[in-house]
């Protein structure tokens, strides 16, 4: 993109790079839980109404912390009722399946356009397999340390509840504030720097490499080698 470009996006550019980025994710991920696109049931009136509504993957069981990550509150994790029962192995994917009928906690996430920001929002809500919401408390020990202790330090800043723009109910955001500034760093960094329909199907790639690592969720590298090219 252009130097002057500021690091947001239309709404319109935000659902062709949402489409786009659900359609590599599928390329390049098929294994792991699906990103799709889901219409406002809020505009039916709209004749484009297809391309007002939100990117989401849900029931995402985030990955594994390793041995060192896990060992913060340790004997707290053992008392939780609706804690996972980890196995010894660290696994660094997200999965959808329930493990041997245990308790797992799990995450819906929904990526937003702001038009106040003009850049996405990642909303997400855990919870455990009975449906029973999570605590923040409960998300801290299931996200990366670097991860729980940015919320820790700036807490109801970095991560907000706040309602749903289109679902209206109460719903964990990561704050959008600076998104548009980090973003025009990242993209300004690539060699392959001009406006184009191109870079509008980067640019959710580039944002999840940076938005996921919160939960511990990673783009796949042939994700990542696509958005440099």
């Amino acid at each position: 993109m252009a130097e002057s470009w500021d690091g947001t996006l239309s709404s319109t550019e935000f659902y062709v790079a949402a489409c786009a980025f659900a359609q590599q994710w599928r390329k390049f991920n098929s294994s792991f839980p699906q990103w799709s696109w889901l219409p406002s049931p809020k505009r039916p009136w709209n004749f484009h109404h297809n391309q007002v509504g939100y990117l989401c993957v849900e029931h995402v069981i985030l990955p594994r912390l390793s041995e060192e990550s896990s060992n913060k509150d340790d004997d707290q994790i053992e008392k939780e009722d609706c804690n996972s029962e980890y196995e010894d192995e660290f696994v660094d994917t997200a999965v959808l399946v329930q493990r041997d009928g245990r308790v797992e906690h799990r995450y819906d996430f929904h990526v937003v356009y702001s038009a106040s920001y003009r850049v996405p929002v990642l909303y997400f809500r855990a919870y455990c397999n009975d449906g029973q919401p999570l605590s923040l408390d409960d998300i801290e020990k299931d996200i990366p340390v670097n991860s729980a202790e940015l919320i820790t330090r700036s807490k109801w800043t970095f991560m907000t509840q706040q309602e749903h723009p289109i679902l209206d109910r109460p719903w964990y955001t990561l704050h959008p504030c600076g998104t548009s500034e980090w973003m025009k760093l990242l993209v300004n960094s690539d060699a392959s720097v001009a406006q184009n329909t191109i870079t509008v199907e980067k640019y959710l790639v580039s944002w999840f490499s940076v938005v996921g690592q919160v939960f511990g969720l990673t783009i796949p590298f042939e994700m990542l080698n696509f958005a440099a090219t």
